[in-house]
């Protein structure tokens, strides 16, 4: 039996795919590519725009034609959301929610047998309060770098997103099972561990959840797996300005496996915007937290996604969040248009901005972050950096340098894949940097 997934979003879903790939990889399944036949196809939904929501519609009806017999299941945060909607696709035979999706293996093995009965299983937001864990994951579709979940949920209900409703309470991954996962992958080779969740930021946050040791909240994974044995490096997908102070900068600094980038969140450059949006910091509060990290490694890379068109922004608001994007010099900026999302209350606020205006803001927020993330590269320039080449791309290997820059290097042997080399940043190339192997 072939088996396909297809999967839309962030990184948690990224890993959850995989998670569910091992369940279906020990019942004798063999994977292929999404475009191929299959007999089951798994899709992951996304709910954060409506254009993802369009998106897995989209992909329903395409694996569906692919093969009119097949099984097409869904899970995910869409799938989670509305699940009666979702029903009413004749192309759709499977719907498992947020905690529900290691049902998917044995409905699908129950609708081979003629024997499904409910085809949905979602529980409701209340139910979502424990974290549902899987096996540990002993591969990922990239031979270098692995995701590891170590939280789910969101308590903080910003006022434009619907995944706090989607993913449910904040849940925390135990300590134990993180670390066994994380020396499995080390095992198996992997040369970069990235932690990731719904807000990892929150990691541990939640009421009865034990703390061994001084450390709190995501840093204690982090000094679990800094004591590890192996040439590896540990990458944190993203945190909450929240989180970020000085003194927690400066311990984020004495962890040597840590890689120097944080994709840290800000969602607005202008206060009124961010007080609106329920964010809890401010704009001058997210400076300092850039400008600290910068003290300690001027190389620090940051990246950060911004939303232009909320409701009530006008030219000054859009005018802070460009100046923002100057003052932060970001490697790479995540731009993005209000998508109004049912039962949020940004949806039912006045003032709400039209589609063109949402499209030009966005293309000229773009062009300010392509022109952050030359000045960046060009400050890297003639420096030596540590990179985990991961693939080719023509006579090209490409990876990633600890503070995230893709590096390319030409002609370079294909021993050196998923190894950390030294390398020295010559010259700006297509998305990233040209470099030469050199030495520390």
């Amino acid at each position: 039996m072939k088996v396909a997934f297809h999967t839309l979003g962030c990184k948690v879903n990224q890993y959850e795919s995989e998670a569910m790939w091992e369940q279906f990889k020990k019942a004798g399944f063999e994977r292929v590519g999404e475009d191929e036949a299959a007999q089951v196809y798994v899709i992951n939904s996304c709910s954060v725009t409506n254009m993802a929501d369009r998106k897995t519609r989209q992909y329903i009806r395409k694996m569906k034609r692919q093969n009119p017999d097949a099984i097409v299941a869904l899970t995910g945060c869409y799938a989670q959301l509305e699940p009666k909607a979702l029903a009413q696709m004749a192309e759709l035979d499977i719907i498992c929610g947020i905690n529900r999706k290691d049902q998917i293996l044995p409905k699908v093995m129950e609708k081979l047998a003629g024997n499904l009965v409910d085809e949905i299983d979602v529980l409701s937001y209340d139910e979502l309060d424990q974290y549902m864990d899987n096996e540990p994951i002993t591969s990922m579709e990239s031979r270098t770098r692995a995701y590891i979940k170590i939280q789910e949920g969101c308590n903080r209900f910003c006022s434009y997103c619907i995944i706090p409703f989607a993913r449910g309470k904040v849940r925390s991954r135990s300590v134990e099972s993180i670390v066994n996962e994380a020396k499995g992958l080390i095992e198996k080779g992997f040369k970069e561990l990235i932690l990731t969740g719904i807000n990892t930021a929150l990691y541990g946050m939640e009421e009865g959840f034990c703390w061994e040791g001084e450390e709190k909240g995501v840093e204690i994974i982090i000094a679990q797996l800094n004591a590890l044995e192996g040439d590896f490096r540990i990458r944190l997908s993203s945190l909450e300005p929240t989180v970020v102070d000085s003194d927690y900068v400066k311990r984020l600094f004495k962890y040597d496996k840590l890689c120097h980038h944080l994709h840290l969140s800000c969602q607005s450059g202008s206060d009124k915007i961010l007080k609106a949006m329920n964010r809890r910091y401010t704009r001058d509060e997210y400076i300092e937290i850039a400008n600290r990290l910068r003290d300690f490694d001027p190389y620090y890379g940051i990246t950060t996604d911004l939303i232009v068109g909320f409701p009530g922004e006008d030219e000054k608001d859009f005018a802070d969040s460009l100046d923002l994007v100057e003052k932060v010099n970001f490697l790479k900026v995540h731009a993005f248009p209000y998508s109004v999302r049912p039962n949020t209350k940004a949806a039912g606020m006045d003032n709400q901005i039209e589609a063109p205006v949402k499209k030009e803001r966005n293309a000229k927020l773009i062009k300010a972050g392509e022109e952050s993330c030359q000045r960046f590269l060009t400050e890297n320039l003639g420096r030596v950096e540590r990179v985990i080449f991961e693939e080719y791309e023509g006579a090209y290997a490409t990876g990633y340098s600890d503070n995230y820059i893709k590096v390319y290097v030409k002609e370079l042997p294909e021993s050196s894949l998923n190894k950390i080399i030294s390398v020295k940043l010559l010259s700006l190339f297509k998305d990233g940097i040209l470099a030469e192997v050199g030495e520390e």
